[in-house]
């Protein structure tokens, strides 16, 4: 990762990735499809795209070490290797990393496909801002776990922040002035937690996961979070509910193709020209589109409460990080 500075090229790439990130929301709100099948649907479809360009990037990458007359022996896991298909890939990856990483990419994928579920379901019972922003405690449960797992330190000024981000999500929930959340309002806020946990435990397996091609290994967690599902969908019945028309087709293809797919590899392929501290700011992007875009396109109504608690839950994580 660059410390040295930004490329403007990695930070419109970052920033793309960030704002298709930020509407995924409203394209869930046109797909009718059951949350499970949406989730093995965007593993899936993903999962065949990076493949497919981490294929092409190795064939292109092989081409032109051919064409300066170098030796085509040797790259990295996701170079040399990527021309030569994705079992090669994965011949690649088992030879590098240990059995213990090999598992921590299958529950992780595991656990990715859950928590879209989660956050799809959360879209289908309160408004996407909402569910964002439930969505977005993940920093701060973060935070409070890596005394636990990682031995660091929980600061007087991290506390602070997570306190700060906790009140915030009070004053997005709407207790502060209509009272405590029921029926389908709880319920989404409730998948959205749910989803920042899952999440949150993803983000501590991945700092676990080194020296593995980060392109490589979303693809194993995308497929694996599409395996992992498939028996859930067996047994309450999802594959039968495929009825799509062309415009939901279209929708679902979109999330797939460009909110799992092209992001992914916006947001990879920018990060090598980039600060960290960049990458950590252009972050907050996703959820903040996401509330814009939310009112711009859907209409969704937002208190001067939740406005203040939206911007709580950010600025604490923001604060928290830096």
């Amino acid at each position: 990762m660059n410390t040295e500075g930004n490329r403007p090229g990695s930070l419109l790439m970052l920033a793309s990735s960030m704002l298709i990130f930020g509407t995924i929301g409203i394209f869930r709100r046109y797909i009718p499809l059951p949350s499970g099948l949406l989730a093995f649907s965007r593993g899936a479809i993903g999962a065949v795209f990076l493949g497919l360009y981490l294929k092409c990037r190795g064939a292109w990458r092989q081409k032109q070490k051919a064409g300066s007359g170098e030796g085509s022996e040797g790259g990295e896991c996701g170079e040399g290797a990527g021309s030569r298909g994705g079992r090669k890939n994965l011949q690649l990856l088992q030879r590098k990393a240990p059995a213990g990483t090999m598992l921590l990419l299958i529950l992780s994928g595991a656990l990715i496909g859950v928590n879209w579920i989660l956050l799809f379901e959360a879209y289908n019972y309160t408004t996407v801002a909402t569910a964002t922003l439930c969505y977005y405690m993940e920093p701060t449960i973060v935070i409070l776990l890596s005394p636990l797992f990682f031995g660091e330190r929980l600061t007087a000024k991290k506390l602070i922040c997570a306190l700060l981000a906790v009140l915030g999500m009070f004053l997005v929930s709407g207790a502060a002035g209509q009272g405590f959340p029921q029926g389908n309002a709880l319920l989404g806020i409730l998948y959205g937690l749910g989803a920042a946990v899952l999440y949150a435990a993803v983000v501590i397996m991945n700092k676990c996961i080194r020296n593995v091609d980060p392109y490589l290994k979303t693809i194993l967690q995308l497929a694996s979070a599409s395996v992992c599902i498939t028996p859930y969908l067996a047994v309450t019945g999802q594959f039968s509910h495929v009825q799509l028309d062309r415009f939901s087709l279209l929708m679902l293809l979109i999330v797939g193709l460009v909110h799992t797919g092209i992001a992914y590899t916006l947001y990879f392929g920018s990060t090598d020209g980039l600060k960290a501290q960049t990458i950590a700011l252009f972050s907050y992007i996703d959820p903040v589109s996401a509330l814009f875009f939310s009112m711009l396109f859907l209409h969704e109504p937002m208190s001067a409460a939740g406005l203040a608690g939206a911007a709580l839950i950010l600025g604490a994580a923001f604060a928290a990080e830096r």
